[in-house]
């Protein structure tokens, strides 16, 4: 049991690097072409990736009754609410990205993890005194990281906390599915609706072309295979047995990759300000997952 934790939170910390440098990656790839193409196209490549597991996980029964005991369209029906949500978080991402760089769109993105618990409490869910306390220190961290001694937002960071809700609604849509159908025909479901959702948005709004896509093809191949397909998995194999808690934690250090990545690739700096309301941002997230949470808000 003791090796197959370590394992599995050495995944979740495998799966956190993927997914902080995808940010890199994807302000890389609208270099060559705009955010719906670019997004289209990594969802589609990563719907691809997850679709023989997918399939071959429909021969197994679903883990409880669901939609007239057994429809098996629910995957599909629920893939459209989950791609939708996804789409909406994404192309905020994404565009946000144009204007912002890889490492403060990792942090602001990373909000959700705080927003979850407090959004829960519309639909019930009373968040505990951690939930509160890391949003305060989330909120004050995104003010000395986005908000300029003019108290003005940046377009991109505006975008990309706009996107953070989206992403916190996503986990909630996730949490309600994933227990009445399969895991990962639902995932493959919503990848597919979100790149044609994407494409669509592209086809309408931007110019798609050859030598853009050539151009972004690292970019791409990154976002859509290593980000979408094997980050997801190596995800759902290390929650068969991370603790929860553990599991929080490691995929949080998604926004200390990106800030990495963003330094390391891009030469970005944030500044001491912007350091400064990172590490209280982080602190937020950490006291959301780690605070001792009471029976009455579990």
């Amino acid at each position: 049991m003791r090796n197959a934790a370590i394992r599995a939170d050495i995944l979740c910390l495998i799966t956190a690097l993927i997914w902080g440098f995808a940010f890199v990656a994807q302000r890389i790839g609208m270099d060559h072409m705009g955010p719906m193409g670019f997004n289209g196209i990594r969802f589609a490549l990563g719907a691809l990736v997850l679709a023989p597991l997918a399939l071959r996980s429909m021969r197994y029964p679903p883990p409880a009754p669901f939609l007239a005991g057994g429809n098996p369209g629910f995957p599909w029906l629920g893939g459209l609410l989950a791609g939708s949500v996804l789409f909406a978080g994404a192309a905020l991402q994404q565009v946000g990205l144009k204007y912002t760089t890889a490492g403060k769109a990792g942090f602001i993105t990373g909000l959700y993890v705080v927003l979850v618990p407090l959004l829960g409490y519309f639909i019930g869910q009373r968040p505990a005194r951690g939930d509160v306390v890391g949003a305060v220190a989330a909120a004050v961290g995104l003010y000395f990281l986005s908000v300029t001694e003019q108290f003005t937002l940046a377009p991109g960071d505006g975008l990309e906390l706009v996107g953070a809700f989206f992403w916190a609604g996503h986990v909630l849509v996730i949490g309600w599915l994933s227990p009445r159908t399969r895991a990962l025909p639902l995932a493959m479901a919503q990848y597919v609706v979100c790149a044609a959702l994407s494409l669509a948005c592209a086809l309408a709004l931007e110019e798609l072309s050859w030598e853009g896509v050539r151009g972004a093809a690292w970019a791409i191949l990154y976002g859509g295979l290593l980000s979408v397909g094997l980050a997801y998995t190596l995800q759902v194999v290390a929650q068969r047995d991370a603790n929860p808690t553990h599991a929080a934690i490691l995929l949080s250090f998604e926004t200390v990759f990106a800030a990495i990545g963003g330094a390391l690739v891009l030469d970005e700096s944030l500044g001491p300000r912007g350091l400064f309301g990172c590490a209280l941002m982080f602190a937020g997230m950490l006291a959301s997952q780690l605070w001792p949470r009471s029976k009455a808000a579990a």
